[in-house]
């Protein structure tokens, strides 16, 4: 059914997650004018991730892919849309990651002395701190970490784009080629299209050809006993949601994408934190299943289609959307308005010739 009103637009958006809501706010910004397209239950690899952002990662315990540029960014973006909704989304809190060994405690011993690591080192301990973590050789508090609560920001985010946001699907095939751009449902004239709608970009006629590598993630909530004032993470995160329940994960398979929850997935994250955290789980309270979008070199997909000037796109991020999102979105939106140059990693440009 066409839509009742009749508007022209810098930009029509597709999704509302991570990566769609932070470019609405960011083009708002830079004083364009936009509508976003989307089904919540279509984002739901958004409202699902736990919404950790963590500087060191991965079992070798090494600094997360161009940190020193992308975490200094992330609580001052979260924080200005906090400002503009009054909500509280973001709880910045450090992460300590126990050591497993005297080696792994003399290696962070010598990464205190590298500035690139250094910044997001808050302190390292030689020694147990908790009897109830299994942490013989210490660990390393780190800092610049937290995570963001995905669901009440983009709630509130909805909240704030008001009627910008439209809660129906959108459909490509009422797209209209234009000279001015696009006329979508014979309503609304569009001068882009930017598609931030994750694996439903799979189904589009300009991006089916991107190499997506979907993952597949498991998270639980559960009471447990043990409440520090950081996360604990080596092996799976936990993160305190309220006095005595936490929100541990994750799992990460690239098959079997179609199935919700899994046992298996359940008893590998329960056996993860008893191998962290000594004190018994009293309940499991959900299980939950996401398909994160993410990308074949594991770097997100921004830019423009090779051959429609007017059609673009911001996706790809991921298990990392939390930490990635807030300094790319910055670089795509001077990128569609000042035409300004992206890293040709996260370029996608890179795929062209596999179109």
């Amino acid at each position: 059914m066409p839509l009742i009103w009749d508007m022209e637009i810098d930009f029509l958006i597709i999704g509302q997650g991570i990566a769609g809501t932070a470019m609405g706010y960011r083009l708002e910004q830079a004083g364009q004018s936009f509508l976003i397209f989307d089904l919540p239950e279509s984002n739901k690899s958004s409202r699902v991730a736990a919404g950790l952002y963590n500087p060191v990662t991965g079992r070798k315990m090494v600094k997360s892919w161009m940190a020193e540029y992308l975490f200094p960014k992330i609580e001052p973006f979260y924080q200005e849309m906090e400002k503009i909704t009054g909500r509280q989304f973001l709880t910045k809190e450090k992460i300590y990651r126990p050591f497993l060994s005297i080696e792994e405690q003399n290696e962070w011993m010598g990464h205190s002395s590298d500035p690139k690591i250094a910044l997001f080192i808050d302190e390292i301990f030689t020694t147990s701190q908790y009897p109830e973590l299994r942490d013989p050789f210490g660990g390393v508090l780190l800092r610049l970490s937290g995570w963001l609560n995905i669901k009440d920001y983009l709630d509130g985010m909805g909240e704030y784009f008001g009627d910008r946001l439209l809660r129906t699907e959108f459909d490509e095939n009422l797209l209209e080629k234009t000279p001015q751009g696009w006329r979508y449902d014979q309503t609304i004239n569009a001068k882009s299209l930017l598609y931030c709608n994750g694996l439903g970009a799979l189904q589009s006629r300009f991006f089916s050809y991107l190499p997506f590598a979907p993952v597949k993630g498991e998270i639980l909530e559960v009471e447990q006993a043990f409440d520090p004032d950081f996360i604990v993470n080596r092996g799976v995160f936990r993160v305190k949601l309220e006095k005595g329940v936490y929100r541990v994960g994750s799992t990460y398979t690239w098959h079997d994408l179609g199935s919700g929850p899994t046992e298996s997935a359940k008893n590998e994250i329960l056996s993860k934190l008893l191998e962290v955290v000594r004190v018994p789980v009293t309940a499991v309270k959900s299980h939950k299943v996401g398909i994160r979008p993410a990308t074949k070199d594991r770097k997100p997909f921004l830019g423009k289609h090779p051959k429609e000037d007017s059609v673009y796109m911001f996706n790809g991020f991921g298990a990392k959307g939390v930490s990635l999102v807030p300094y790319f979105s910055k670089i795509m939106t001077e990128y569609l308005i000042k035409s300004q140059p992206i890293l040709p990693e996260v370029d996608i440009a890179r795929y062209f010739k596999y179109i």
